[in-house]
């Protein structure tokens, strides 16, 4: 018991620090996806959306704290009922998610690793069978310090997760995991290599022949001779590769002007998801950051979710000479973590990218 203890403690606290890690690398989109699971067609608890940032650096400090805790031995019984109270709360989760199929992935550990539903229910279930031997065998949870040196790492661990969290909030996030990031190329990630995986079916005929009903399972050519089909029932055995990106553009009221726009030598987009929730003090910046831009010889263009009055109000209001053009708010969020950020492209090659906090950093 003592020695599976000691498994279960590495393994768990290991975990519980790096899945918290990189989802404090990201925590507005930690509660991007916090948003969705309290919105009406998942929880239905609207009330918690405004919370869910708050929520977000809540849980994932806490995570890391927790596993920190685990694994130096402070104060065991605290962090082992804590540990098994969280776990239990997220096999729920993850269960009701895959279940009825209301969230594509649980976003357990942010961009850098995609699990489906029920690959997440299935590590919450191994997680929470640890913590109970953890739970039951909580006496050989020893302090691997002192009592001074435990209370000064633990604090320690969550003064770092505090400032780390506060750091990618008031910047962008350490570690970018996503389509868009600095080095990448839009156009690339909007397309598929040409061996990329198709879908693979199985088609499970209905028909009739001389009179008698019958099945047959192929791979979409069907029954060679029948005097009647009754019907047809389409099983994916192996989905489609997908790119990368899958819904970006860039768009005006008549047309859709994304390749356009890709295929510049160099271009500054300033993204804003909304223009109605952007930060004033980081739209009151880009007066000064266009103008520099434009003068360098960079086109400045913009990508909002709003519409076409709050557009205009923006543009008068602090003075932008720049054209805004419509994107879809999810894409938007998943580009930049800020409202507004600001991205740098060559060729649709992403340069530099940056929150409005460091709008002086960028280069031209």
């Amino acid at each position: 018991m003592k020695a599976l203890v000691h498994i279960c403690r590495v393994l768990v606290g290991g975990l519980f620090i790096f899945s918290g890690f990189i989802k404090l690398n990201d925590p507005l989109g930690f509660s991007y996806k916090l948003q969705e699971y309290f919105s009406y067609d998942v929880l239905d608890i609207p009330s918690l959306i405004p919370y869910a940032l708050g929520i977000s650096i809540f849980v994932v400090v806490f995570e890391v704290v927790l596993g920190v805790f685990l694994l130096i031995g402070y104060k065991p019984k605290f962090t082992v009922w804590s540990l098994l109270a969280m776990i239990v709360f997220f096999t729920f989760l993850t269960f009701y998610a895959a279940y009825f199929e209301k969230v594509k992935d649980c976003g357990c550990f942010g961009d850098f690793l995609k699990l489906s539903p029920w690959q997440s229910f299935w590590k919450d279930v191994i997680l929470l069978v640890m913590i109970v031997i953890l739970f039951i065998g909580q006496r050989h949870v020893k302090p691997l310090l002192t009592k001074f040196g435990l209370s000064v790492t633990a604090l320690l661990s969550f003064i770092f997760s505090l400032w780390f969290g506060y750091y990618v909030l008031m910047h962008l996030p350490a570690f970018d995991f996503r389509a868009y990031k600095i080095g990448d190329n839009l156009q690339e990630n909007m397309s598929l290599p040409p061996d990329a995986q198709r879908a693979v079916s199985d088609y499970i005929w209905t028909y009739k022949l001389n009179g008698e009903e019958k099945t047959l399972t192929d791979r979409g050519r069907g029954p060679k001779t029948y005097d009647e089909i009754v019907g047809v029932e389409t099983v994916v055995i192996k989905e489609a590769d997908v790119p990368k990106i899958q819904d970006f553009s860039i768009e005006s009221e008549d047309e859709d002007l994304t390749q356009q726009f890709l295929a510049e030598d160099k271009l500054v987009i300033i993204v804003a998801y909304s223009l109605e929730k952007a930060e004033i003090e980081g739209m009151g910046g880009l007066k000064a950051m266009v103008k520099k831009a434009q003068d360098k010889g960079y086109p400045v263009i913009g990508l909002t979710a709003s519409g076409e009055p709050k557009k205009k109000e923006i543009q008068d209001t602090y003075h932008l000479d720049v054209d805004f053009y419509l994107c879809d708010e999810k894409v938007l969020k998943t580009i930049v973590r800020a409202n507004p950020g600001v991205i740098v492209l060559e060729k649709g090659t992403v340069t530099q990218k940056v929150h409005w906090n460091d709008l002086e950093d960028l280069k031209f």
